[in-house]
């Protein structure tokens, strides 16, 4: 509900704003201790990225409530927003986006965390999870740069507006596909924000959803298995559908004006 979300974020504008908050029966203020903001950003921060490879890579239509606290947050406290950014380039560094190339000397292990795998005992966790999780960082990303707290000021610019999500596709097509990966990311970021994108960039928009038609899915396509077709097919249904109708849909679970009335 909107009322519970203004709530969440009061609670955590009020904490960063070295104001006394009630949590478990007592008063707590980062004032009790000389480094107690720079935790409290940090300890903030990371947990947003947690909410989006967990929670929003189970339940897609949760990145929108999480996305807009976050964005009012970053707002008045652009430290978290730093951090944040920092926090989720470290676990998931597609969302940058960057490939990791493993460097001399580096054992597998450690490569593969920096490909954002989770590695327990020299066990690394299985694709589909890691998959899953990188889908919902990317997801969360992608809703945080088209939302705006709606009782902040609206005078300023968004602190990481949609100009970052142009940015961040058009350096995706610069960089060779990863089988699997790629297809997931840019269908993950197109379903959440693409309808955004094309209100904002109109034809120059359309121009790339094009080339990823003609140009990019055909490299994606060269790198990928017969058995790890499944990404690939649905973003490419997701292209025709949206090229024929020119048009793309908008995404499930984003916040309507009549939610904040909940």
């Amino acid at each position: 509900a909107g009322s519970k979300l203004r709530e969440v974020f009061d609670k955590i504008n009020n904490l960063l704003s070295a104001k006394p908050v009630q949590t478990e029966g007592q008063a707590v203020s980062v004032t009790q201790h000389p480094q107690g903001l720079e935790f409290v950003y940090y300890k903030l921060a990371e947990k947003f990225v947690k909410h989006g490879e967990g929670e929003v890579s189970f339940h897609h239509d949760s990145a929108f409530p999480i996305a807009v606290v976050l964005s009012g947050i970053w707002e008045l406290h652009p430290r978290v927003g730093d951090i944040f950014l920092a926090h989720l380039h470290k676990k998931c560094p597609y969302s940058v986006p960057f490939y990791p190339a493993r460097k001399e000397g580096t054992s597998m292990e450690e490569y593969q965390r920096m490909l954002g795998y989770e590695v327990h005992d020299s066990k690394v966790e299985e694709q589909d999870h890691f998959l899953k999780r990188m889908s919902g960082m990317i997801r969360l990303y992608a809703a945080i740069i088209q939302l705006r707290w709606p009782y902040g000021n609206k005078q300023g610019a968004h602190p990481h507006g949609l100009s970052y999500g142009w940015r961040w596709l058009a350096q995706m097509l610069n960089l060779e596909p990863l089988a699997d990966v790629t297809a997931m990311l840019l269908l993950d970021f197109l379903e959440v924000c693409g309808n955004a994108l094309m209100k904002q960039y109109g034809i120059q928009f359309w121009k790339i959803m094009f080339f990823i038609q003609k140009s990019y899915i055909p490299r994606i396509e060269a790198v990928t298995s017969s058995g790890q077709m499944g990404c690939l097919s649905r973003l490419k249904n997701f292209m025709q559908k949206c090229l024929q109708a020119e048009e793309i849909p908008l995404p499930k679970g984003i916040l309507t004006p009549s939610f904040w009335r909940t």
